[in-house]
């Protein structure tokens, strides 16, 4: 394959298929974008809150809600969530007193997309 047929990741295809980590090499921009995201699921805090998030019924949850879940101190909990935020995973509003958090849409499926590794479509060799 030469330098000019080489498809980078988060770049369609011609097929209208976008390449996955095991298809295709990364650019230095969508990699960027990609460690932001990895860093903020890095801390198993994070982790957590965005799992409680993903699965909450009705699809959002306040902040009073997720910290009794945790031995830490509630702006402890609020700084987690704002790099879940800053790293574009989830977002927020205020109401009243306490704030909610929802996942993006599409956000856990587009993470899963990258990390796919696709199937084989015929035997091997």
């Amino acid at each position: 394959m030469s330098k000019q047929e080489l498809v980078v990741l988060g770049q369609e295809q011609a097929d209208g298929c976008c390449p996955t980590l095991a298809t295709a090499p990364l650019d230095e921009e969508r990699a960027a974008d990609l460690a932001k995201v990895f860093k903020a699921l890095g801390d198993p805090v994070r982790l957590r809150l965005l799992s409680m998030i993903a699965s909450r019924d009705g699809g959002e949850v306040c902040v009073c809600d997720l910290t009794p879940a945790f031995e830490l101190s509630q702006p402890t909990i609020s700084h987690h969530l704002k790099l879940l935020r800053q790293a574009g995973l989830i977002d927020c509003e205020r109401r009243g007193t306490w704030v909610y958090y929802w996942l993006l849409p599409g956000m856990l499926e587009r993470l899963g997309d990258v990390l796919r590794v696709p199937q084989p479509t015929g035997g091997r060799g």
